[in-house]
């Protein structure tokens, strides 16, 4: 048994399901989780001692590659002045003068510590800067374990949510509208039926937790006018996206503007950090400056900051490296295409930026009715072909992959050569 395996059966007798977040437990996969002791750069070191290039980067925040030297650094310098105040800091100025420059929507921004807080924050501000009650989410795009957010399609696009989790309300998800994602029309028809009840409309610009998802044209150009039409706040949730698709996230690659934008991931280094900001008007709503309460003990917290500083600055002073991320992922996803055509194996790819999935599945995928389509077990020999041959994929076909510049081209062409060595391994078997 592995120093991994050992791990994991102990872990389970302490922690629910062995992990501290669900995916890990590499349940849709098969197996046992890999635990890991190390990372740098474009590799982890798991506790055997066996090293993996990997294309999750703690799943987006790890854009420049682990343990970066500037943001290590960063961290270093602020531990000595102590871990935590609990009260206002220059970091926390500093840190929200950058977000607002290199994002021109967002006018004013609130510090919290994860993107789920921030999405439940943000739809609090848009309910109580609206006065209206319901949400309009998308099936298949998660923004954290909020109760809102835990709601499933029902038997059609037009029908309210039911829950998706135990513990959540039938009070909560009858305020949350659902659509499929892509169904501009079927957004219209929710807001038509539900006249000036919804407060908001949230949605990731670009789907990470169905797969790696692109919004079709128009998409995004209708619900911001479908907003409009209708009073309603839109909430780009880019925790995944921000920073990442460009410097001033997916809104700036799409050219559309929200009202608030939900951040995360990458803003923190790595360290547990959230944001949710928007207009003025709107952000002028949350406590002290209006009456939508909302606080923390930690947020804001100066390591945190201190960390996000040096990510945010690093990537606002080299705009190259965005033209590095797209040549990355342009190189892996062409030799990923070239293995799979040669192995006859059904699939499809959806690319944009240094965010991909491989969906096995031929068909198209533009929602989360098409994702499931895909053959999971076939996804499940293709992960762990690939985490045999050193290659740390996402153990989940519904997630999205995320590269960091630390991959080098020889790098880029070893995952190549193990995609095409696991491919030959499953038509063998």
């Amino acid at each position: 048994m592995t120093t991994s395996e050992q791990l994991f059966e102990k872990a389970k007798t302490l922690i629910p399901g062995g992990v501290n977040s669900p995916v890990r437990a590499f349940r849709s996969v098969g197996g046992s989780p890999i635990f890991i002791k190390s990372a740098k750069g474009p590799y982890i070191v798991d506790e055997d001692g066996r090293q993996y290039i990997e294309l999750i980067n703690s799943w987006g925040p790890m854009i420049l590659g682990h343990a970066f030297e500037p943001v290590e650094k960063a961290v270093r310098d602020a531990i000595q002045y102590s871990f935590s105040f609990g009260a206002p800091t220059r970091k926390e100025v500093e840190m929200a003068e950058l977000i607002t420059a290199m994002v021109p929507s967002v006018e004013k921004v609130r510090m919290v510590n994860s993107g789920t807080e921030a999405t439940m924050a943000a739809i609090r501000v848009a309910r109580g800067f609206t006065g209206r009650d319901k949400l309009i989410k998308f099936e298949g795009c998660y923004h954290g374990h909020g109760d809102s957010f835990l709601i499933a399609a029902g038997s059609g696009a037009m029908t309210m949510g039911i829950p998706d989790s135990p513990g959540v309300t039938k009070a909560t998800a009858a305020d949350t509208l659902t659509a499929p994602y892509n169904d501009l029309a079927a957004v219209e028809t929710l807001l038509d039926n539900n006249h000036n009840q919804v407060a908001a409309i949230i949605l990731e610009p670009v789907v990470g937790n169905m797969g790696c998802v692109l919004p079709e044209p128009g998409f995004l150009e209708g619900i911001r006018s479908l907003c409009d039409k209708h009073g309603v706040i839109l909430i780009f949730d880019e925790v995944m996206t921000g920073f990442r698709l460009a410097k001033g996230g997916a809104q700036e690659r799409f050219g559309i503007t929200p009202d608030l934008t939900t951040m995360g991931k990458i803003i923190g280094g790595g360290m547990p950090v959230g944001a949710y900001g928007g207009r003025a008007d709107i952000m002028d709503m949350v406590a002290p400056a209006g009456p939508v309460y909302q606080a923390g003990t930690l947020s804001g917290n100066p390591i945190a900051m201190s960390a996000g500083l040096a990510m945010l600055h690093h990537l606002n002073d080299h705009p190259e490296l965005y033209t590095r991320l797209e040549t990355i992922g342009k190189k892996l996803t062409d030799g990923f295409r070239a293995g799979l055509q040669k192995a006859s194996l059904p699939y499809t790819i959806n690319h944009i930026g240094s965010m991909f999935t491989l969906f096995m599945t031929d068909r198209p995928v533009s929602n989360f009715t098409e994702a499931k389509t895909c053959d999971t077990p076939l996804f499940g020999r293709y992960f762990h072909a690939m985490l045999n041959r050193g290659v740390y994929l996402a153990p989940s076909q519904f997630e999205s992959l995320f590269l960091s510049v630390a991959l080098t081209d020889e790098l880029v062409d070893e995952v190549i050569k193990a995609n095409e060595e696991s491919l030959l391994e499953i038509m063998n078997t």
